[in-house]
């Protein structure tokens, strides 16, 4: 028995989100970015530290 795909609901569908480096509507291709030029942009970011999750404060009597 073959599997159905999403079905439309005849809902609308909500708007795209603008890319979070430039504000531009999100390609689907690089979603959520507008292009591949913004996605490394938000890469290059992280890897240069720029973005930082928050952790815990580490205790240095904890690392022994």
């Amino acid at each position: 028995m073959p599997v159905d795909g999403p079905k439309d609901t005849g809902a609308p569908k909500p708007p795209p989100k603008p890319c979070p480096v430039c504000g531009k509507p999100a390609d689907p291709a690089t979603l959520p970015f507008c292009s591949k030029r913004c996605r490394d942009v938000d890469l290059n970011r992280w890897l240069s530290g720029r973005y930082v999750i928050p952790g815990r404060p580490t205790d240095p009597e904890d690392a022994e």
